[in-house]
């Protein structure tokens, strides 16, 4: 019985080692990586439109006035670029 036990517990090891990259990016994925400046152009242009369409989307809610001074300078930054 104690044959089997360790056994089986080399037979996970083993594959364990094998198997070490698939098991980190399974459970510890990478960050998106931006490989080129375009990607990095990109990327950055849906995170301006994410944050324009969240303003947005708070202005047809609530109306214009519901928006702070904060939320109003960072929408006219926004606009400008």
């Amino acid at each position: 019985m104690t044959e089997l036990l360790v056994l089986g517990v080399i037979i996970v090891a083993v594959l364990g080692f094998f198997n070490r990259d698939r098991i980190k990016n399974r459970f510890f994925p990478d960050k998106q990586r931006n490989y080129t400046m375009d990607d990095q152009f990109n990327s950055d242009k849906r995170e301006r439109e994410k944050e324009i369409d969240r303003l947005l989307s708070k202005i047809g809610k609530n109306g214009l006035s519901d928006l702070s001074a904060k939320d109003r300078n960072r929408l006219d930054e926004l606009s400008k670029k």
